[in-house]
């Protein structure tokens, strides 16, 4: 990684199709063997560990970038919920946080997660849980200021019920979008992840009210069979 935007695919030409299968182990069940095997077989998860990012995650929030450009040198990012970093490594590379796009604005990136992170460069990691009481102001005081980019990717444990999994990521998603009610400048952009439900048409009212343009987007990094998307948010005006 050089800090640049990379626009760098994977064609897959001159290499053998291979299909990994996991035989199921001891004590371990089927579904667990069949996520496995999903994992070994996926191209996004062989393409992060090939160009050095930690999760497949990362090539969502590129393509979201790509689409909507909010990741631009000299922005001031907040990751919420960023373990295991996918996403900061990204923001580390397109805001120029290190500082290796020279003549470029140079950005910063904060990552928060309730999980140990290991350390990335460029970027300033705190272990937290964001939806503590008093979380959202130990955030503020380590951004110091005002932020261009809010991103969540937060996610409660699954409950194994659908509509009840919705609703508590939805809950997540309203309070990354309050937070980021006082901490953007005018014309930021807030990015948060959901599951499909109905419950998030509450949420996009909520954002349309500050916001010149909402949006849903489900990335292509995004596994076909999964109920989540993206609502992308930007053109911060305020409350």
């Amino acid at each position: 990684m050089n800090g640049k935007r990379s626009d760098r695919k994977s064609s897959g030409r001159g290499q053998r199709d291979l299909t990994v299968k996991v035989k199921t182990a001891k004590g371990r069940k089927s579904s667990s063997t069949r996520w496995l095997q999903r994992q070994l077989n996926d191209p996004y998860v062989r393409r992060a560990r090939r160009e050095g990012y930690r999760s497949r995650a990362a090539f969502k929030i590129m393509e979201m970038d790509d689409k909507f450009r909010f990741l631009v040198p000299g922005a001031k990012v907040v990751d919420l919920g960023c373990a295991p970093g996918g996403w900061c490594q990204v923001a580390v590379e397109r805001t120029n946080s290190m500082g290796l796009q020279k003549g470029r604005k140079r950005g910063f990136v904060l990552g928060i997660d309730i999980q140990e992170v290991e350390p990335i460069q460029g970027c300033l990691i705190s272990n937290l849980n964001f939806m503590d009481s008093d979380a959202d102001e130990a955030v503020k005081k380590l951004i110091g200021g005002k932020v261009d980019v809010v991103m969540s990717d937060m996610a409660a444990a699954s409950s194994g019920h659908r509509q009840t999994d919705h609703l508590r990521i939805i809950s997540l998603c309203e309070a990354a979008a309050e937070f980021s009610f006082d901490v953007l400048e005018e014309g930021g952009a807030f990015i948060s992840k959901v599951l499909a439900g109905g419950a998030e048409g509450e949420l996009q009212k909520l954002l349309k009210k500050s916001f010149g343009m909402v949006a849903n987007f489900k990335p292509p990094a995004s596994r076909a069979d999964s109920s989540e998307k993206y609502v992308v948010a930007t053109g911060y005006r305020g409350r």
